[in-house]
């Protein structure tokens, strides 16, 4: 008596298998040494930030801090966001992502301690001060456009 074996369930399931196993595994995203996130999206004049209130300026200076933490400790690899490291020929290895991820996050980590100390006492600043730092702080950010004529 001969008994035939089914292969078919089998082969399904293992099919089934391999798609879900496929669907669920995580896909790794090399890590941006700027992210996307980080820009400006409108620089100002003085006449636009004298209309503005002195809690707009606060936000204002607060995103500009962010942006310069993020951007110019990096400008040696890059000045623009979303620039990883295997697009400036850095090998991708184990001990360059670990760095990379450790900068990032000391880098977040900066930010909050410094935010914590700016939230508590820049509302005592003059609200012209605020003002003359945005300005420069803007200008300088600008002046990353100009990054490459260095080269």
């Amino acid at each position: 008596m001969t008994t035939k074996l089914n292969l078919r369930p089998a082969i399904i399931f293992l099919l089934l298998f391999g798609f879900a196993q496929g669907a669920f595994s995580q896909v790794t995203k090399e890590q941006e040494i700027i992210s996307k996130n980080v820009r400006i999206d409108k620089y100002h004049d003085r006449e636009e930030l004298l209309a503005m209130n002195k809690g707009q300026l606060l936000d204002l200076y607060i995103q500009r801090i962010d942006v310069i933490i993020k951007i110019l400790p990096n400008i040696a690899f890059t000045t623009k966001p979303g620039v990883t490291m295997s697009d400036l020929g850095i090998p991708d290895t184990k001990e360059h992502r670990k760095a990379l991820l450790d900068n990032i996050e000391a880098t977040s980590s900066y930010f909050e301690d410094t935010m914590a100390f700016q939230k508590l006492v820049l509302p005592y600043s003059d609200k012209s001060s605020l003002l003359s730092a945005i300005l420069f702080y803007e200008q300088t950010l600008k002046s990353l456009h100009t990054y490459n004529d260095f080269d």
